[in-house]
């Protein structure tokens, strides 16, 4: 499912207009951003968390050559599924 047919699916559950579902949903996507690049967490009861965590620097090697890359620390987003989302895999 992509963007656009969780706008319709949301729409039609909720019996809104999908420009109004649109806006809710770009407004939701951003607020999660801002907490994220804030360094907090996000939770959303039975969905899940997502969370900034850093990726330690590491070595690499380059597949073609064999040259031994170092990969710096990073910041990655993380999301741990919540209890009910994980009851949908089982």
């Amino acid at each position: 499912m992509n963007k656009t047919e969780l706008i319709n699916k949301v729409a039609e559950k909720a019996g809104m207009k999908k420009g109004r579902v649109g806006t809710v949903i770009n407004a939701m996507i951003e607020s999660i951003e801002e907490a994220l690049q804030k360094g907090e967490k996000v939770g959303i009861v039975g969905f899940g968390t997502f969370a900034v965590a850093k990726r330690a620097a590491r070595e690499a090697r380059n597949p073609r050559t064999g040259e031994t890359l170092r990969i710096p620390e990073k910041k990655v987003v993380r999301f741990r599924p919540g209890k009910d989302l994980i009851e949908i895999g089982k």
